[in-house]
């Protein structure tokens, strides 16, 4: 059964409670009034009370219609019965009879009466509903006096038109309350839809986010109302669930992207590895065909195993420092004055290939939080792509400063440069810029990944800006060590200080 129609029902059954209980009591009160003015018709008919000897008093006077064969001789023939007789005797004799739409009526009493309450002046009085004696005549409330003297005085009134009243208000309740139940059904259905239309709001949104709306949310947010609660509840939920949902897809979309990157990885390392091994595969051949009787051709053949040996060596190693950099293999955290790594790896460099001119520059000390070896091999690294790409002879230069809470190491040179769309894949691993992949110039394209990923271990980040003919610079950018805050340098410092420069 649906909500709307259990609301329904129950305010139904409340509606029929509450009418059903204002009906009996109206009709109880009315009843109750209706037949108090009947006995208190019954007291003045029947006297208020009796005087010495059981002589009634307090009678009604009548001047005229007596009824002359009853105890009363003076009773006004009216539409009350009245008799009195002997305690154990018939009344027949001695009563007159109601007159009602001008025929004679007259209760149905018993024999002998019960359920005497006492009285006024040591008299007993019993009440008691009776039929008519005739067929067909109306109903009487009977009110009977048990005097001292041991005869009773019995007073009766027709109470046909009480109960018509009594039944009147019977049929007008039932038909009132018919009618005011069928006009709450009414309100209640128009209520119940206005109160319930914010759940239908609710379901609407159940709908489209079913459909695959997440964005969807349930209008009628209040704090005021119990349904305004339930669309902000309701709200929180969608809003969570649509986060961790944008958060599964993002995590989905890493896995893929992951997966498409490892796959490629293993797919250049193949293709990088797949060389060397060659080449050695082709040195070993010539060897077997009569290269060891040739003392030059053997010591070529030699010359060749090593160097491509030398080269999957390197590539190994590369391949090596990037699975663990990527597995997050922790490193030192010691301070590292960068100025000092810069400077040796500077002049070995020098040392290495003096073919390329290269200079340092430093304005003061600059400390930073890391790993030194890995530091130095950023360093390396750098000056190792300037030496593979660009022609002997090139200037370049590296320079430490410090700008806010960071410090900058810069490598720049002036080669040929690479278009602005291919600088910004020089991180990428195994990416090189000649189409063609040949090897005459650098190595398996792997240097620069390994400085963006020791960089970012250590919390910072590198980019690469060039242009053709206008060479490259790389920009390394790394957090400050904690004690290497800036502190303020007073006018005296300041004239002191001493660029370094090499």
């Amino acid at each position: 059964m649906s909500l709307r129609a259990r609301l329904l029902l129950a305010l139904g059954a409340v509606s029929i409670a509450a009418l059903a209980v204002a009906d009996v009591a109206i009709f109880s009160a009315l009843h109750a009034s209706l037949f108090n003015q009947v006995n208190q018709s019954l007291v003045a008919q029947s006297g208020q009370g009796f005087g010495p000897g059981g002589a009634p008093f307090g009678r009604p006077h009548f001047s005229a219609n007596r009824c002359p064969g009853s105890g009363f001789p003076g009773q006004l023939i009216s539409s009350d019965y009245v008799a009195q007789v002997a305690v154990g005797s018939s009344p027949t004799a001695n009563d007159c009879p109601a007159i009602v739409g001008g025929k004679s009526y007259t209760p149905k009493l018993p024999t002998k009466f019960t359920g005497y309450a006492p009285g006024p002046n040591g008299t007993e009085v019993a009440y008691l509903s009776v039929p008519s004696v005739q067929k067909g005549g109306p109903d009487f409330e009977v009110r009977v006096v048990k005097l001292p003297n041991q005869t009773e005085l019995i007073a009766g009134a027709p109470i046909s038109d009480t109960e018509n009243t009594l039944h009147r208000l019977l049929l007008i309740e039932l038909l009132v309350t018919g009618v005011a139940v069928l006009a709450a059904l009414g309100a209640g259905w128009w209520l119940v839809r206005l109160g319930l239309r914010p759940l239908t709001a609710v379901e609407r949104t159940a709908e489209n986010i079913a459909a695959g709306d997440l964005q969807h949310r349930v209008p009628n947010e209040s704090d005021r109302t119990e349904v305004g609660r339930l669309a902000k509840a309701l709200n929180v939920m969608l809003g969570r669930i649509e986060s961790a949902f944008a958060a599964r897809v993002a995590s989905e979309e890493r896995l893929r992207a992951s997966d498409r990157r490892l796959r490629q990885f293993v797919g250049d390392a193949s293709h990088e590895l797949r060389t060397p091994i060659a080449a050695v595969s082709a040195y070993a051949e010539l060897f077997e065909r009569g290269a060891a009787g040739n003392a030059e051709d053997l010591s070529r053949v030699m010359q060749g195993i090593r160097s491509e040996t030398a080269r999957m060596e390197r590539l190994v190693a590369d391949l090596l420092t990037l699975a663990r950099l990527d597995e997050g293999q922790p490193m030192e955290h010691v301070p590292v004055e960068l100025v000092t790594v810069c400077a040796e790896a500077v002049q070995t460099a020098r040392t290495v290939a003096p073919e390329w001119p290269l200079t340092l520059t430093a304005a003061q000390p600059v400390e930073v939080e890391g790993d030194p070896h890995r530091l130095r091999q950023v360093i390396d690294n750098l000056l190792s792509n300037i030496r593979s790409h660009t022609p002997a002879g090139t200037q370049a230069q590296v320079s430490v400063e410090q700008a806010g809470q960071h410090a900058v190491i810069t490598v720049s040179d002036r080669g040929p440069g690479l278009p602005s769309e291919e600088a910004s894949r020089v991180f990428e691993r195994f990416f090189r810029s000649d189409p063609s992949r040949s090897r005459g110039h650098g190595g398996a394209g792997l240097g620069l990944s390994i400085v963006d990923a020791i960089v970012e271990a250590h919390g910072g980040t590198v980019m690469a800006t060039s242009a053709p003919g206008e060479g490259m610079t790389i920009t390394v950018r790394l957090p400050l060590a904690p004690a290497a805050e800036p502190e303020p340098e007073t006018d005296e410092e300041s004239d002191h200080k001493v660029p370094v420069q090499s």
